[in-house]
């Protein structure tokens, strides 16, 4: 992926290093039962579903320092290889956006920020931990990255390359286009009249989906004005996509496949809805809960 010639975001919040360790229950293989609580109660108060609130997480990534960090924060583009990638990216999909949206939905776009931290940290949404993998905040409008999270997706899930990391913040980024489209409220009203969790479950596939296609435009965008793909770089998308699907987390973890509590879709819709976005490079193409098939 050529990156180097992106406009660094200033909109890069970095947390990590220093600060204080608070021990929140959590370890290595997922969340901690006091995350958990926390993330419940936030949502139950709020009337929000913890599960939109952390729309894009893998939850089960593990890599969690058992900590939640207070820490120092520094607001502009970081000066460090994984920082200037994070600002770089950020910046591509603000300059994609900015342009694609107004154009396409007559929508203003207005820049997400991106909180870079390490072990965790304090979101709208709640605490943060690297073990919720990257998410978006729609409370207050912030991507929650632990770049460890891509050293996760090397060594456990075998997604690799530059455009394979970019393709999950993107992915995060996609998030925000849906709450500036509205489509996250009206998914969280429909989440708390749903009959059932099956029901309420589908509904979050729908917004994951539709997250992946809207990274898949980002993409298309990105390559016909800052030619900023290689060979090899939508393989790559593609095998993160799929790696992450829920039938595969499942019967990776478990030995068997819940389809009723997907909450991200399969491997094999994640990638087709990817490069539904990819050849499109249509918001319109990525409305998911205008499909009967996903």
């Amino acid at each position: 992926m050529r990156w180097g010639d992106f406009r660094r975001s200033d909109n890069v919040d970095d947390r990590r290093g220093g600060g204080f360790g608070m021990p929140s229950g959590g370890g290595r293989g997922g969340l901690g039962l006091g995350a958990i609580v926390i993330l419940g109660l936030v949502g139950w108060a709020l009337g929000i579903d913890p599960r939109l609130l952390i729309g894009g997480a893998e939850m089960l990534t593990g890599g969690s320092s058992g900590y939640v960090t207070e820490q120092k924060s520094t607001t502009g583009t970081p000066k460090d290889q994984d920082g200037q990638f994070v600002a770089a990216v950020l910046g591509n999909t603000e300059d994609v956006w900015a342009k694609v949206l107004p154009e396409q939905t007559g929508k203003a776009y207005r820049d997400p920020g991106l909180v870079m931290f390490t072990g965790g940290t304090r979101s709208g949404c709640g605490i943060a931990q690297s073990a919720m993998g990257p998410f978006y905040c729609p409370l207050d409008q912030k991507v929650y990255l632990d770049v460890a999270f891509f050293e996760e997706m090397r060594t456990r899930f075998r997604a690799e390359g530059d455009f394979a990391y970019a393709y999950v913040i993107a992915h995060e980024v996609g998030h925000h286009v849906e709450n500036l489209l509205g489509i996250l409220p009206r998914v969280q009203q429909a989440q708390q009249q749903a009959s059932s969790q099956a029901e309420a479950n589908r509904l979050s596939v729908r917004v994951e989906l539709m997250a992946d296609c809207l990274a898949g435009v980002w993409a298309y965008h990105s390559n016909t004005g800052w030619n900023s793909l290689e060979p090899g770089d939508i393989e790559a998308a593609l095998n993160a996509a799929s790696a992450i699907g829920d039938d595969r987390l499942q019967q990776a973890s478990q030995g068997r496949v819940v389809p009723d509590s997907f909450t991200h879709g399969t491997s094999a819709q994640r990638v087709r809805w990817f490069t539904r976005g990819f050849q499109t490079g249509k918001v319109a193409s990525c409305d998911a809960f205008a499909q009967q098939q996903l």
